[in-house]
């Protein structure tokens, strides 16, 4: 995991490398309830890899568990994105601006874990 620092109230982990191993660890930090989750989606990653002899299946595991590991290891981010998806779930107000922040946060997750 490589050092980051964002003040007093940076980040609760370190960013991670893009592999299974250091992701599961990340997980397993952050968010221990989605750890069967990330297993389940490896093993069918992995799978899937095998049976189709493409690589992308394990690049979209990795994409996707970098980019929960990116948002989760920020708690406010985090709490944000959940809020946003509640507005957009809700269906009870016209939902752009939201779906505009949580195209926003996912960018910034995505350019933070190096994707």
């Amino acid at each position: 995991m490589s050092a980051q620092t964002d003040g007093p109230y940076g980040p609760l982990i370190p960013t991670p490398e893009l592999t299974p191993a250091a992701l599961r660890a990340a997980v397993t930090r952050i968010a221990p309830s989605r750890v069967p989750a990330l297993t389940q989606h490896l093993f069918e990653a992995t799978a899937n890899a095998q049976q189709t002899q493409s690589l992308a299946p394990l690049r979209a595991f990795v994409h996707s568990w970098a980019v929960f590991v990116a948002i989760e290891r920020h708690p406010e981010r985090a709490a944000r994105l959940r809020e946003l998806e509640r507005i957009v779930d809700a269906g009870e107000q016209d939902p752009a601006e939201a779906m505009a922040q949580i195209r926003a946060i996912r960018e910034t997750a995505e350019a933070e874990a190096g994707l």
